[in-house]
């Protein structure tokens, strides 16, 4: 079949590269079509329970990730000239297109209780045309006396003062969030620039900028680092500038139509399935290395440069095509998990790495059709001899030390054991930003300062419409002041912001702004408040009371909201704290009457990390059972199998154990290289088992020869593509998110222990299982 095929591709291969040219200029053009996600990522299917009550929440109260937050530190914000500065950067905020309102200190409003009208008004505490430091520390005064903005839009013992930014949640999710967030970050940098007091931004809309920016930014430059290190490393090898360009128009062509299987899939670039394009970039280059060795190393012995291409593709194209059918397995994999952003990850990369196939397979031989025979300059690589005398000790080792072989592997495996009970599992929001980073520092300073800014909501269901503008809200007031109270006391968590704060920040104004009436009004103070409390048709009361109340409640009245802004405290920590409210709750809400439920970005990230972490391991299960089926359709035997097996094991055996003692917990981003490395390391067993099946036959099944042989012939490729394979991964370790990072150094110390696992292991539990069948045989 596959000599039938190599024929095939050489008779047609004017029309066939036509049609490729063809099929690339079509997917170069959806290419320029593809967008960047400006959206999280959505780890939760859509259908979970968790994610219908986040939206059920949106519908009813709003989006709760909006809110961009900037805060200063001084002791000198009431000098005139700084709250001058102070007022204009409000101003300057709330002119920037997209932003929807902007809270701080100078809007804040007091209540003040209108007698003749009986009704509470609003009055701003500070005058904006404040023009001497009296008017200013009168004011002062004021806001320092309403224990309602305490701790929410300044902290007094380490002056620290907050402005929330609200921004319009369908410019977030689009291309013009960029230019909010930098509008936003001038603003403050004028601010900083008139008072030299430092500003710190953060929120979710920051975040989710800043870490898109950071992909885009990333990708273009990974891939523009993986071809040129592809580059120089097909040149080191080949000595020729016509395979390096073959080589990487294979991979630059996979590139594009990896882009194009993306936007054909209706995807858009997101931090997972922006690895997509370097990866291809690593993975196709060894195909190329595989196909060209091949050919050189046929043409050498022959000289005769048709049936040497032949040979390439009837000999390699089995190998190559069940590679590329693991390593899209190792990536496919995720696609079969319920997480939304790890099912578009493995749909891409998996259908990307199988063109690449169909690329190099037509390309390749094709283009080398048309070019000159190899000159000796060209093949002069396959006499290295630095790696040849490599391959002599290896060849050694395996035939010499089997025991030591294994007992060495035995005590990595043990060792490595040990350290994967050391293993955590932990993720952070901002899990995979550097700890020197502006934005990990900045979200720092708001924890340290204004407890976080994560938004954790907390929605009380009364069962019964209008309850909460009757008699009985008072008794589920109560309840949620004590909820407030016991979450207040959290030290990861600021003071909640309800319906009873507003209550009573409206008893402190019925009684003449007394700090100490600043309490839940009582049954008897509901009696004589009655009146202040309806709304009333005011026209020159635009921010009454009703508008502040009616924020924290639906529509039909019957269910309220708890808002809380949180530190990023882990997937650890987070079900601790969330555990704690809920038995509160339980305390306090009897579930025959009430509802509660907990809710929010915070809660939906939880809920995202272990939908990523179980999914990631399903994925193995299904990659390691899936190239289980392909490695035993191929070589027909399961001793084979478990030969072809333990070699891929211990290599990832051995980075759960270096992740156990260096301290790297199992989260969403280095679950991932499990996987990933597996689908790619079994190209080495593939390798080296098709070429000893291929020489067994030829020695007259001696295994011993035919190991040795297998060493030499294969080896050789074997160590350059997984120079080519680490080195790809290294470029990773140059990123700025943790996650990618640890996919880089993570997978090439796992392709490192693979490579010498398959080429010392593996001989070893050949000539092993060779024996065991002659003892079999001659009992």
């Amino acid at each position: 079949m596959w000599p039938q095929l190599a024929k095939f591709v050489l008779k047609f291969r004017s029309p066939l590269l036509i049609a490729l040219l063809g099929i690339t200029v079509l997917m170069g053009y959806f290419t320029s079509k593809v967008q960047l996600s400006y959206e999280f990522a959505r780890a939760i299917p859509v259908d979970n329970p968790k994610y219908r009550e986040y939206l059920s929440f949106k519908e009813k109260f709003g989006d709760d990730g909006n809110m961009l937050v900037i805060a200063i530190q001084t002791d000198k914000i009431f000098e005139l000239n700084n709250f001058k500065s102070f007022i204009e950067l409000n101003k300057d905020l709330k002119k920037i297109k997209g932003v929807e309102e902007v809270v701080s200190m100078a809007s804040a409003v007091n209540l003040l209780k209108n007698t003749e009208t009986q009704t509470l008004y609003t009055l701003p505490v500070f005058n904006a045309g404040v023009s001497t430091q009296l008017q200013l520390d009168s004011s002062k005064d004021v806001f320092l006396n309403l224990p309602f903005y305490r701790t929410l839009l300044y902290n007094p013992q380490t002056n620290a003062y907050l402005i929330g930014v609200r921004i319009n949640k369908q410019v977030l999710n689009s291309s013009g969030r960029t230019a909010v967030v930098d509008d936003i970050g001038k603003a403050a940098n004028a601010f900083t620039k008139a008072t030299k007091f430092a500003t710190h931004i953060s929120g979710l809309p920051l975040i989710r900028t800043m870490i898109a920016s950071k992909i885009s930014r990333e990708m273009r430059w990974f891939l523009i680092g993986s071809l040129g290190l592809s580059t120089l490393i097909l040149l080191l090898f080949f000595r020729s500038v016509s395979t390096t360009l073959i080589s990487l128009s294979v991979v630059i062509i996979g590139v594009v139509w990896s882009f194009g299987i993306l936007y054909l899939l209706g995807y858009k670039i997101t931090l997972l399935n922006a690895l997509t394009p370097p990866l291809l970039v690593v993975i196709g280059i060894p195909n190329c290395i595989y196909f060209l060795n091949k050919y050189h190393s046929t043409y050498r012995q022959t000289g005769d440069k048709r049936q040497s291409l032949i040979d390439m593709v009837s000999k390699m194209g089995i190998v190559t095509l069940f590679c590329n059918v693991t390593a899209a397995i190792g990536f496919a994999v995720f696609a079969f998990t319920k997480s939304a952003v790890l099912n578009e990850f493995g749909a891409v990369a998996g259908l990307s790495i199988m063109m690449i196939f169909v690329i190099s397979f037509i390309l390749l031989p094709a283009v080398l059709s048309y070019l000159p025979q190899p000159t000796s300059a060209q093949t002069k690589y396959l006499n290295n001899k630095w790696l040849t005398r490599f391959l002599f000790k290896l060849q050694h080792w395996v035939l010499n030390y089997k025991a030591l072989i294994y007992a060495v592997s035995l005590g990595i495996v043990i060792f490595s054991i040990a350290g994967i009970f050391k293993l955590k599992s932990e993720g952070f929001i901002l899990d995979d930003i550097p700890k020197t980073d502006k934005i990990y520092t900045d979200l720092k300073f708001f924890e340290k300062n204004f407890n976080g800014v994560m938004p954790l909501e907390i929605v009380v269901d009364t069962k019964k419409r209008g309850l909460l503008k009757s008699s009985l809200a008072l008794v589920v007031f109560r309840k949620i002041d004590s909820l407030s109270q016991y979450i207040a006391e959290q030290k990861e968590m600021s003071r909640p912001l309800s319906i009873p704060e507003a209550l009573k920040f409206a008893r402190q104004s019925f009684y003449d702004g007394d700090t100490s009436n600043y309490l839940l009004p009582g049954e008897s103070d509901f009696v004589v408040m009655s009146d202040y409390l309806k709304s009333k048709n005011d026209s020159n009361n635009k921010s009454s009371l009703s508008k502040i109340l009616t924020t924290f409640m639906d529509t039909a009245k019957q269910s309220t909201r708890i808002s809380i802004n949180m530190a990023d405290v882990g997937t650890k920590r987070l079900p601790e704290i969330l555990n704690g409210i809920t038995v509160k709750t339980n305390q306090l809400f009897d579930s025959s009457k009430y509802i509660v439920r907990l809710t929010g970005a915070s809660i939906t990230f939880l809920e995202g990390s272990r939908f990523i972490i179980n999914g990631l391991e399903q994925s193995i299960f299904w990659a390691f059972l899936l190239i289980a089926l392909c490695m035993l359709y191929l070589f027909k035997s399961i001793r084979i199998l478990f030969c072809s097996l333990i070699p891929n094991i211990i290599p990832l055996i051995v980075t759960a154990g270096i992740m156990g003692w260096v301290g790297v917990p199992l989260k969403p981003s280095t679950v991932l290289v499990f996987s990933v490395a597996l689908g790619i390391a079994i190209d080495v067993t593939i390798r080296f088992l098709v070429n000893y099946k291929q020489e067994l036959a030829n020695n007259n099944y001696n295994v011993v020869i035919t190991v040795t042989q297998t060493i030499q012939h294969t080896g050789l490729s074997i160590l350059y593509t997984s120079i080519v394979l680490i080195a790809g991964f290294i470029i990773f370790c140059f990123s700025g998110f943790g996650g990618t990072q640890a996919l880089g150094w993570l997978t090439s110390v796992t392709l490192l222990v693979a490579t010498l696992t398959n080429l010392l292991l593996l001989p070893v539990l050949l000539l092993i299982n060779q024996k065991s069948k002659v003892k079999k045989g001659n009992a």
